[in-house]
Formats: structure tokens, C-alpha cells, sequence
């Protein structure tokens, strides 16, 4: 049984596969990206994301302890700046493993172990909005209900009723006013039809 085994075997003594994941973490802070056995691939991912929040930490201990897993100073220091900088808003998931099938000759299964470039974006989708957007007019309408609302949001719903009554009112006398004047123009109009048809009926008579 394996319990309580953390690691993978992969190589013979603990000294070999630790200078093994010694040089395979240094080439991928260095290159960005390696190919490697499936196993190997895994085993390499725990080691890099240990060493990107440790410079995520950016303190004097963090760069010690850093150095002295890697062994070389060019890599810490650009694991200690860009790295560090491209990594500071991810929680985590620094590392993506790429499957590519089975190597020719042992059938071993191969893998790309690459640093994440792309930034990380948070979108929330129509269903999530949709949710928030009703469960925040329910918690109103029941502090509405219960009469939990702020004097101060109160003071501004009043504020927005008196603008809308305002408002109302102006369209009110506005529509009214063009009655108004749309009222003589139309008498004016029938009374000149009127004199019009008048006029005509007297030349026939005539």
C-alpha cells in the first residue's frame, strides 16, 4: 500500500530525483517551456509552483530558499522579477501539462510541462447575473416589506418619486398645451370650410 507517499519514485535514490527535478525546474524557468515523460511532468509541477509562491513572497528568506533548491542565480533572479510580476493577481495554476501520446521505442507517455502565459479573466455568465440581479431586488423589496431601508436611501427614493412626479407633471402640461393650440386651428379650419361651401352654394344659386 502506498500510504502516506507523496512522491513518485521515477529514478532509483531520492538524491537522483531530486537533482532531477533540480535541473528540469531551472530549464523550464529558463526556456518556458520543456517536454518530458507524463510522470516526470507531474512530479515537476508540485516542484515549479512551490518556487513561483515562494517569489510571490518576494522576501529576502523566500529568494534564500529558492536559491538554494535551484542552485543557479540567473534563473532566481528572473523567477524573483518577470515571473514573479506575470503571477502576483493568480491564486494558483501556474503550470499547464500538455499530453502528446507515446514516445517511440518504450511507449512511454510524453508530456509538455509550459508556464500559463495568458492573464487571468474572470466572466461571469448571463445565469450568474440573471440570479444576483433578482436575489438583490427580493433583498430590497422584504427590507421595503419590514421597513429595514436606511433613512438615507429613503431620503433619495423620495427624492427620485418627487423627480419622476415632477417630470410626469411637465409631459401632462406639455400634451395639454398642444391640445390647446390644436383646438383653434381646427375651428379656424372648419369655419373657414364653412364660409367656403357658403360662398359656393351662393354662385350656384346665382
Amino acid at each position: 500500500m502506498r500510504h502516506r507517499k507523496l512522491s513518485r519514485r521515477l529514478v532509483s535514490t531520492t538524491e537522483h530525483r531530486l537533482a532531477l527535478m533540480r535541473n528540469q525546474v531551472r530549464d523550464l524557468f529558463k526556456h518556458g517551456r520543456i517536454t518530458t515523460t507524463l510522470a516526470k511532468a507531474k512530479e515537476l509541477r508540485r516542484y515549479a509552483e512551490k518556487m513561483i509562491t515562494l517569489a510571490k513572497k518576494g522576501d529576502l528568506a523566500s529568494r534564500r530558499r529558492a536559491l538554494a533548491f535551484i542552485q543557479d542565480k540567473e534563473v532566481v533572479r528572473k523567477l524573483f522579477s518577470e515571473i514573479r510580476e506575470k503571477y502576483l493577481d493568480r491564486p494558483g495554476g501556474y503550470t499547464r501539462i500538455v499530453k502528446l501520446g507515446q514516445r517511440r521505442g518504450d511507449a512511454a507517455p510524453m508530456a509538455i510541462v509550459e508556464l500559463v502565459e495568458e492573464k487571468l479573466t474572470f466572466r461571469k455568465s448571463k445565469l450568474t447575473s440573471e440570479r444576483l440581479k433578482k436575489l438583490q431586488e427580493f433583498i430590497e423589496r422584504k427590507k421595503k416589506e419590514y421597513g429595514l431601508i436606511p433613512e438615507q436611501e429613503k431620503t433619495e427614493e423620495m427624492k427620485e418619486e418627487k423627480i419622476e412626479e415632477e417630470i410626469k407633471a411637465k409631459e401632462e402640461i406639455q400634451v395639454e398645451a398642444k391640445e390647446e393650440v390644436s383646438q383653434p386651428q381646427g375651428e379656424a379650419q372648419e369655419a373657414s370650410s364653412q364660409a367656403g361651401s357658403q360662398e359656393e352654394s351662393k354662385e350656384s344659386k346665382e
